[in-house]
């Protein structure tokens, strides 16, 4: 049984991104709130969206009469819907702490250092799914047991790579506080 407006989607993929502006998925959104593709002249919903991200497809969403980008936007309001109808990502705490950051001056930071995490984290589960796919059902079992070396090598080099970008955005940090300090005549 096919998504309402699966068609639209799987049309769209066998048009020619060429005739995309750079190669990107124009959506534009109305004032009353409906989400219009370009590429399949067609409105499509927010599980379209989401299926559009779990797809790889580029696109942006824009503004239909300002032509702001509306694509973060429309982005937190699929994970909205995800994180109130089923098994949330995030804890309350999460998100708390998350809010926290806010106007704090380790913002901008926290944001490349959640980015980069995420990206290892997406990259780590990429390497495991092609593993998985030679394995036999026992096999998986015993490669995705914790105890299994291939996999704590997968985790090891995650928690390296976390590390580093950590370390990377403490480093970036101190070169910012030494930049004001000698930019108001102050030296460590």
């Amino acid at each position: 049984m096919s998504q309402p407006g699966a068609d639209s989607v799987q049309k769209s993929k066998a048009e020619p991104q060429a005739a995309r502006p750079n190669g990107v998925r124009v959506i534009k959104k109305y004032p009353n709130r409906r989400l219009y593709d370009t590429d399949t002249s067609s409105y499509i919903t927010l599980a379209e969206i989401k299926q559009l991200v779990m797809d790889d497809e580029r696109f942006v969403v824009r503004d239909a009469k300002t032509n702001e980008d509306l694509t973060r936007s429309i982005l937190l309001q699929v994970i909205l819907e995800e994180e109130t109808a089923g098994v949330p990502i995030f804890t309350e705490q999460v998100l708390a702490n998350i809010i926290r950051f806010y106007g704090h001056a380790m913002q901008d930071f926290m944001g490349s250092y959640l980015e980069k995490n995420v990206q290892i984290f997406m990259d780590l589960q990429k390497k495991m799914t092609e593993q998985s796919k030679v394995l036999t059902p026992e096999l998986l079992q015993q490669f995705v047991n914790v105890q299994s070396p291939m996999m704590q090598g997968m985790m090891g080099t995650y928690m390296e790579q976390s590390k580093n970008a950590f370390v990377q955005m403490q480093e970036q940090l101190q070169r910012n506080s030494e930049q004001m300090l000698a930019a108001m005549g102050l030296k460590r």
